[in-house]
């Protein structure tokens, strides 16, 4: 199925460099790239996304990994608000600092409405795809030795233990934690909604 394309970012074209070669090797845009690109987004697969079908005429549906990216980008901006996020996409880069430059490399200079970046998550189906995303991407980061941990190993010596409650972790806890945080990622998207809802009234999104 045929979905709209971004522009080639090794390309010369209005910039006398790439888009690419504006971007810093460490940008964090990088990591969010590399990740969206790696993980299945077929709709089979489990939480996948929904791949809206081109019609005969009119223009191509934007790609899931497109709108997936916009979002991961405004969590870490904290840009909740559907139509903040559009116009993130659509700033003039020679007004602006170097994180719109960001934006522009991620999303190949293309720019959803914000009725397309809010039904993208509203769909009940994505839903439950965002938070299996948000899963796996702890799951990449602690495949790649990024969360701290430390190993300690004693041998028979005497050692004074400390074993409060709150250093304290057994199975259960580490169970709790992970619904805590399960719950609020599904909370963080009421909050995205809420945001829309209040831009939507004329309102300053919180």
């Amino acid at each position: 199925m045929r979905h709209r394309t971004g522009q080639n970012r090794h390309q010369l074209g209005l910039f006398a460099t790439p888009l690419d070669e504006m971007i810093a090797p460490d940008n964090m845009v990088r990591v969010v790239d590399a990740f969206v690109g790696a993980i299945d987004l077929d709709p089979e697969a489990s939480g996948g996304f929904t791949h809206v079908r081109a019609h005969q005429r009119g223009t191509p549906p934007y790609h899931p990994a497109l709108l997936l990216k916009i979002y991961i980008y405004g969590y870490l901006n904290r840009v909740r608000s559907s139509r903040r996020l559009e116009l993130e996409c659509g700033r003039n880069i020679e007004l602006i600092p170097t994180k719109v430059r960001d934006k522009l490399w991620l999303t190949g200079c293309q720019k959803p409405s914000y009725h397309t970046i809010s039904d993208f998550r509203s769909i009940k189906p994505h839903r439950k795809a965002l938070k299996a995303t948000f899963r796996l991407f702890n799951q990449v980061l602690d495949d790649a030795e990024l969360f701290g941990k430390e190993l300690v190993a004693i041998d028979g010596t005497k050692m004074r233990a400390q074993n409060s409650k709150k250093n304290n972790i057994s199975e259960d806890k580490i169970h709790k934690r992970l619904d805590y945080h399960e719950a609020r990622f599904m909370e963080y998207l009421d909050e995205l909604d809420r945001a829309d809802a209040a831009t939507g009234r004329g309102e300053e999104a919180a």
